[in-house]
């Protein structure tokens, strides 16, 4: 591979490694804090939040595989740096890849369990629709007041930064990928 092409994906390895970083950083901030506001919101009220346990589970389990993938976002970074400098300490065009890889997979689990979260928060939050006014389920005043709250709203919020932040990574990892195959037809 020439000096120019190697220069072009340690850039991108660089940009694109910072760029994600942040961008997860964020969505995880926001994401642990409306998990710990639901979390304290719950504690300080006396209403249950029917069912959306399994969901809030599974957005936790994505939430660290998020914390990873934001590592492995920081570790392109230092990865770009390393393509670009001493070529003894340079990574091999294998283990780039293998690497590259990893992010991959670990996106695809966490999106996974993110997927499987949503679907989760959606259900019960659908189930606990359909037993308001005037729903269809039969049970309309026979279990209290269902109404949906902003509680658990927010649940759905969390989810949903957590699912972004796989996505957008997993197509970093995905475009990172793209590069490294072209490059290595050069």
């Amino acid at each position: 591979m020439d000096k120019v092409t190697l220069q072009r994906i340690a850039t991108q390895f660089r940009l694109l490694g910072w760029g994600i970083f942040w961008t997860q950083i964020t969505l995880a901030v926001v994401a642990f804090g409306v998990l710990m506001f639901n979390n304290l919101g719950r504690a300080l009220t006396r209403d249950r939040i029917v069912g959306l346990g399994p969901g809030l589970s599974m957005t936790s389990l994505a939430l660290v595989a998020l914390a990873y993938t934001t590592y492995h976002a920081f570790r392109y970074v230092q990865l770009g740096q390393r393509l670009n400098g001493d070529p003894l300490r340079r990574p091999s065009r294998a283990e780039t890849r293998n690497f590259v890889v990893r992010g991959i997979w670990v996106n695809a689990a966490g999106l996974l369990i993110a997927v499987l979260g949503y679907q989760a928060l959606a259900g019960s939050l659908t189930f606990q629709a359909s037993m308001q006014q005037p729903g269809f389920t039969g049970l309309n005043n026979q279990m209290g007041n269902n109404a949906i709250t902003s509680l658990e709203m927010f649940s759905m919020l969390s989810n949903t930064q957590v699912l972004t932040g796989h996505v957008l990574s997993l197509f970093v990892s995905l475009w990172l990928l793209r590069i490294l195959s072209q490059g290595a037809n050069r």
